[in-house]
């Protein structure tokens, strides 16, 4: 059944994108509503990376919005995504965060899953000396853990809900699947490692976040001290057609920052340098004009290309106030050893103590602090009214997270 929510208890400001009420990301009936028509409808979250399970029998636990799910590699090869919920008493049946079996037993009451998601064993089924036991007319296969559509693209798995999700090359536009075929090249995936964090704040915040340059040149000592995303430098704000998607890209320069700009960035701190050098070398390997891409893929996906440091975050919500940050690192099968050890220093700009992450995390933070020490607020979003919503070609622009909100309306019907 669909979530009910009185529409008219949810008035966006003058029907206005530039401004956003605070009930988009503190209100809990709002958030359930996001579950239902986001996460579990037509589309296709990021679930996980073929790498991480290469072989028949390995498995990853996974989630698409909250919901667990198990992401497993069957006998046949295939990729299989089911949720993580026993049939019987609800129990999740998978425990570890990631290994290789023949199959799943629930540790409750041991009833058993293959690795494609299906009821294979119920102990006692027929009872003992004809008693008990369940209804004789009981059938497995008609018991079977909510299984989830499945696709995957450049060695990157996604799932969904939904049977009628669109393919993935539609669902991401020519525009935005050419910055993630850029990305994932089709060199073999090797992942590097894995951290998770929690972050107090809407999951919204962090599309928002990397759909805003506006901050980076403002928030960010390290980029602008450095040269990474700098005002005046080639760069690029994309939204895809629909809104959805982003893409923020800029390449990487060593010409002086401006003093007119200097004026305006309290971030920029002249003379600083680094002691370790090597930190920001560049080694061009990818088709692309950008040094810098960090693409946000609707709902749940950050791919991360920061100079030669990559990396993919899932988006995990637990309510309206807070959701879970999972980063998988990776390089490629072909990497020597000098390469694999540059990325993992360069990986230090990332996470929840990086030279950038700690920084947005905290922003994000105030962020929703502030939304719900003084509710029923809205705030602006006012940046480039030349653009209403779309790419921009400026960096000074909120035109891709207007963009992202006409297209949140649209599926909230709100």
């Amino acid at each position: 059944m669909a979530l009910q929510i009185k529409n008219d208890n949810y008035v966006w400001p003058d029907d206005d994108l530039s401004i956003i009420p605070d009930w988009v990301y503190t209100d809990p009936a709002v958030y359930e509503r996001e579950i239902e028509r986001i996460f579990h409808g037509p589309t296709w979250n990021y679930v996980a990376l073929e790498a991480e399970i290469p072989n028949s029998g390995d498995y990853i636990r996974s989630n698409v919005g909250p919901t667990p799910i198990v992401v497993a590699r069957a006998r046949d090869g295939s990729i299989n995504a089911f949720e993580n919920r026993c049939v019987h008493r609800a129990a999740e049946f998978c425990r570890e965060l990631s290994g290789t079996a023949n199959e799943f037993v629930c540790p409750y009451h041991q009833w058993t899953y293959d690795l494609k998601g299906s009821l294979i064993g119920v102990p006692f089924r027929r009872g003992v000396n004809g008693k008990g036991g369940m209804p004789a007319d009981f059938k497995m296969q008609e018991h079977n853990p909510r299984k989830l559509a499945v696709t995957s693209h450049r060695g990157v798995v996604f799932a969904s809900y939904s049977d009628n999700v669109e393919s993935f090359a539609d669902y991401l536009g020519p525009e935005v699947l050419s910055e993630f075929e850029a990305t994932f090249d089709g060199r073999q995936l090797r992942v590097l490692g894995h951290y998770r964090h929690s972050l107090p704040g809407n999951w919204k915040l962090y599309h928002e976040n990397l759909k805003d340059p506006y901050h980076a040149t403002l928030l960010h000592s390290f980029l602008v001290n450095f040269g990474l995303l700098v005002v005046g430098n080639r760069s690029q704000m994309l939204a895809d057609k629909s809104g959805r998607h982003g893409v923020m890209a800029s390449a990487k320069s060593d010409k002086a920052v401006s003093g007119d700009a200097k004026k305006e960035m309290r971030a920029f701190k002249e003379g600083l340098s680094l002691n370790e050098k090597r930190f920001m070398n560049f080694i061009e390997e990818f088709d692309s004009p950008w040094s810098v891409t960090m693409s946000t893929i609707w709902p749940n996906l950050i791919v991360q290309r920061e100079m030669n440091t990559l990396g993919v975050r899932q988006i995990v919500p637990t309510g309206p106030n807070e959701f879970i940050m999972k980063w998988t690192m990776f390089g490629f099968e072909g990497d020597d050893e000098e390469m694999t050890r540059h990325r993992l220093r360069q990986g230090n700009l990332m996470g929840p103590a990086g030279f950038l992450g700690l920084e947005d995390n905290e922003a994000i933070k105030f962020v929703q602090d502030g939304m719900l020490g003084v509710p029923n607020g809205r705030h602006l979003v006012k940046l480039d009214p030349a653009h209403k919503t779309g790419t921009a070609d400026t960096l000074i622009s909120e035109s891709v997270i207007r963009a992202m909100y006409l297209h949140w309306r649209e599926a909230m019907d709100l």
